[in-house]
């Protein structure tokens, strides 16, 4: 039973830090995949074809790859605060120059050099959720932090469709319009997170003093519980098969999440659409994707089991990948977009909740960060050959086939992972 002083201290950083980072991750991953929007007027404005759109939208996570670990352990190093405020103002200045692209090779550049900028964002994001909450909350604090990836679309497709309404004003392109306002909440939020995010327990003012002692306690406590078992170096949080096995279950889930943002605007839009109609269509699935990982998310806190709620998640998004291939209608289509749309999402809480349980300190930045810029490659991946498989065929159903297979992989993958038995144990119910 959680003693009321436990309550106090976790309802408040909640409400501290949460809606705050939800905030953060809202703008990143609209800049991250506002190109699905744009490439409905862009690519015909710049003669983008089909192959030369998907690698140029999924280069973003090569500049992830290069400078994911590097960026996290510096994170660790010089504290949150500084590096996130970092990251963002030059992400935000890298997504409106994106409105001054000319062809191919300036698209991939700009691109590029997104991912550079952003990299260190999310798995410094959890990284700091590390700190802050003790690991039976972890799952479910990260599905609140995550929800903000379906939020932005649900909020920001509607919004997307409407920004290219504005072609031609003041002899801009809609799709250029877009990209420059979207970014700048990025380079704004940016200098707020230098007054008013806090490190570490130790530091936070904002906790009164029997509540920040409690927190640097039992968090103390939780890692001293591990120690003996958990790797701290670098070296070793690059190095642990774990790790290595999870990025490759990260590539699947990044495949699928990525070919939705990069291209489920067009799948829809196939269908006669205009950009509006698709703006407020593709804000559906993930409308639903945003309660369901709550609550799968909760569940796997409450029970300590994360493998089965991994597993199953890749499988209904295989699925659903699957069916939207089938489809035949809007309808189907939208269905089908749903269950890929909740499987994705849910997968994402109770697999970021595992490396933490294994790694800590300068390990944990590192794994963490491995994990991510790995993994994320499947963002490249599955929107790459999506469009190199819709160039060669006309049609997007070879593609989505692919993806789907990527992410029954993922789900195979996390049951032989389950055969560790610190995985297993550490995500079990800590005593209380």
């Amino acid at each position: 039973m959680a003693s009321e002083l436990q309550t106090r201290v976790l309802r408040k950083i909640t409400l501290r830090i949460v809606p705050f980072i939800m905030l953060l991750y809202f703008v990143a991953f609209i800049d991250r995949v506002n190109i699905g929007f744009a490439s409905l007027t862009m690519n015909k404005d710049l003669g983008l074809s089909p192959a030369v759109y998907g690698f140029g939208a999924g280069i973003f996570f090569w500049g992830y790859f290069l400078f994911e670990v590097p960026s996290n352990i510096i994170l660790h190093k010089v504290g949150a605060r500084i590096w996130i405020a970092r990251v963002m103002i030059t992400w935000g200045l890298v997504s409106a120059a994106m409105a001054f692209v000319q062809g191919a090779t300036s698209f991939y550049i700009l691109r590029f050099l997104l991912g550079a900028a952003e990299a260190g964002f999310f798995p410094g994001i959890i990284l700091y959720l590390s700190y802050w909450f003790p690991a039976q909350q972890r799952a479910a604090v990260t599905a609140l932090f995550m929800a903000a990836a379906p939020l932005s679309t649900v909020l920001g497709s509607p919004l997307s469709g409407a920004l290219l309404e504005m072609d031609g004003l003041l002899g801009f392109k809609g799709w250029q319009w877009l990209f420059v306002l979207e970014a700048l909440p990025a380079v704004v939020l940016g200098f707020v997170v230098l007054g008013y995010m806090t490190d570490r327990p130790e530091q936070a003012k904002w906790l009164a003093d029997d509540e920040r002692n409690w927190l640097v306690q039992t968090m103390n406590a939780e890692n001293a519980q591990k120690a003996a078992t958990a790797s701290h170096s670098i070296w070793a949080g690059l190095a642990d098969i774990r790790v290595l096995a999870l990025a490759f279950v990260y590539f699947g889930t990044s495949a699928g999440l990525y070919t939705l943002g990069v291209w489920a605007p067009q799948i829809i839009k196939q269908f006669g659409l205009s950009a509006l109609q698709v703006g407020f269509l593709n804000a559906v699935p993930p409308t639903v994707a945003v309660i369901a990982m709550i609550l799968w998310a909760r569940h796997s806190d409450r029970t300590g089991e994360r493998t089965w709620h991994v597993v199953l998640a890749c499988v209904l998004a295989a699925i659903g990948l699957g069916l939207a291939g089938m489809a035949t209608s809007v309808v189907a289509v939208l269905m089908a977009l749903t269950l890929v749309n909740i499987g994705i999402s849910s997968s994402k809480p109770p697999l970021w909740s595992m490396p933490t349980m294994f790694l800590s300190g300068s390990a944990a930045a590192a794994g963490i960060a491995t994990i991510n810029s790995i993994g994320n490659l499947g963002g490249f991946v599955g929107p790459a050959m999506i469009g190199w498989i819709k160039d060669q065929t006309g049609s997007f159903v070879g593609g989505l086939y692919f993806v789907s297979g990527l992410l029954v992989l993922s789900a195979v993958l996390t049951l032989l992972l389950s055969r560790s038995q610190t995985v297993r144990t550490a995500a079990a119910p800590q005593p209380r």
